[in-house]
Formats: structure tokens, C-alpha cells, sequence
């Protein structure tokens, strides 16, 4: 199943829909009880909005220091897609609750705002990780190295797996390999596989020559077959295997390193199958 809305050249992952749709509604349904009462609600709703945003960053930034730190300006490059959205919630419902202290006619609009927005993160998410995790598994398609050899992303199974859907053209692919390029050396229990959408190897070779990049396991879909076949069009895009095949996460656009590092944590939590 595509996990995200394809509107041509445009990938909009369902997460993001979901939360934009969450924000909206609990927007609305504050709006229609303040305007009953007289109330106005709308400053008060953008200051949680922008609270939230702010809380669910830092708290992510805390809880995965230490490549942020590194580069501190990374912080602030949110396309890496870097949040803890428990936290923002939480820190907008008690920005909203401080506000309404002051005025007892934003006590019902403020807590239904954050209900409904909570909620519908809550089971949308729930329900979206449980079609992509039944849906998808690692496909036993046979592509080409960069030399020529057929390989099989079936051969990858029995640890866990990152496959990377890139192409030499994308701004976003070019900028998150080299984070990439460091987590392969840095974990070796681990499989990273980067397959190449709609190109020609020779491109390909020029391209990781001219950038100096040593990637192993660079394979040449020129068909977008993968793509296809786990249903994702938009690059780059990253997909999580766990040691059995099976997908454990989804992360469409750009990587940064500490949401690799997030996301390879995530894959080792899942036991290895015994042989």
C-alpha cells in the first residue's frame, strides 16, 4: 500500500495529511464552541499550535542528542522529519490550559481542540501502522549491481535491512547519503541497501565517483520496479526491514543522522529469527 499522496512530482506522506487534518478539525470544533459563547478563540489556538510545534522539535532533539549537537544548525532543518509528536500535544494542552485560566470562556474550546486533534492522531496513526505493516515485506525482485551481477533482495533477509530508493537527479537523495554512507560503516549487522530508481549504472558509477561516495550494495532498477512494488514513487524514500522481512517503518524524504539513528534502533528492537 502507498503510504503517501501522490499529486505529481508532490509526496505528501499520510502521517503529515494526518496531522494537518487533526490540527484542522480540532481547530474548527474550537471555533464553532467559542463562537457560541462569544469567545474568541483563534490567537489563542495558533500560540498552542506553535508551542506544540516548538516542544515536540526540542523533545526530539533531546531524546536524540548527540548527532544534533554535532551539528548544531541541524536543529533547525526540520524537512528531516524529527518530532515527538506526544510531546508537542502535550505542551499545547497545557499552553492552552494556562490561557484559559485567565478566561473561563476558553476552558471548553481549548480542551476540545486538543481532544479531538489527539485523537485523531491517536487511532489515524494506530490505524495507518497497522495497513503498512501487514501489507509489506521485502519483495523477492532480482536487479543488477553497479558490475553487472543479478542480485536478489531476497538474499537480504535474516538481518535487518535499510532500502534506500534514491536517484542521482534528487537534491534531497544527494544530501542525506552521506549520512547514510556513514551508518553502513558504522553498523555492519545491519543491511543498507540503495537501489537506484529509473537510471543507468554508468550514471550511477560517474555520480558516486564525482561525489566520493563508497556505497556498497548499489543496485540499477531502471523500471522503478522496487518502487512499484512496495507501492512509493516519491524519492527519496527509506524503508525499514526487520531481520524477518517484514517493514518496520517508513520514512519518505530526507534522513538526517539522527533520525537514521532513531529509526535503526527501532529495527534492533525486533529479535533476530533463529536458524
Amino acid at each position: 500500500m502507498n503510504q503517501a499522496l501522490q499529486i505529481g512530482p508532490l509526496s505528501l506522506p499520510y502521517s503529515v495529511l494526518l496531522t494537518l487534518v487533526g490540527i484542522a478539525l480540532g481547530g474548527f470544533v474550537a471555533s464553532r464552541l467559542a463562537r457560541a459563547s462569544g469567545t474568541e478563540v483563534e490567537p489563542t489556538l495558533t500560540y498552542m499550535l506553535l508551542v506544540g510545534l516548538v516542544a515536540a522539535r526540542l523533545a526530539y532533539v533531546l531524546r536524540w542528542h548527540d548527532p544534533y549537537f554535532d551539528l548544531p544548525l541541524s536543529i533547525l532543518n526540520i524537512r528531516d522529519g524529527g518530532w515527538e509528536p506526544a510531546a508537542g500535544v502535550v505542551a499545547a494542552m497545557l499552553f492552552g490550559l494556562q490561557r484559559a485560566r485567565r478566561q473561563a470562556g476558553l476552558r471548553k474550546p481549548v480542551l476540545a481542540a486538543a481532544f479531538t486533534t489527539g485523537a485523531v492522531l491517536l487511532l489515524g496513526g494506530i490505524a495507518t501502522f497497522l495497513v503498512a505493516s501487514s501489507a509489506v515485506h521485502l519483495p523477492p525482485l532480482s536487479l543488477s549491481s553497479l558490475d553487472g551481477r543479478s542480485v536478489s533482495l531476497a538474499d537480504f533477509a535474516g538481518k535487518p535491512t535499510v532500502v534506500n530508493l534514491w536517484a542521482t537527479w534528487c537534491p534531497p537523495c544527494r544530501r542525506e547519503m552521506p549520512a547514510l554512507q556513514q551508518a553502513q560503516a558504522a553498523n555492519p549487522d545491519v543491511n543498507f541497501v540503495f537501489v537506484n530508481q529509473g537510471e543507468e549504472s554508468q550514471a550511477i558509477a560517474a555520480f558516486l565517483d564525482r561525489q566520493g561516495l563508497a556505497l556498497r550494495n548499489v543496485l540499477v532498477d531502471p523500471q522503478n520496479s522496487v518502487g512499484a512494488a512496495l507501492g512509493h514513487s516519491g524519492l527519496p524514500t527509506t524503508l525499514f526491514f526487520d531481520a524477518h522481512g517484514r517493514v518496520a517503518g517508513t520514512r519518505i524524504g530526507e534522513l538526517s543522522q539522527a533520525t537514521l539513528t532513531q529509526r535503526l534502533a527501532g529495527l534492533r528492537a525486533v529479535p533476530t529469527p533463529t536458524r
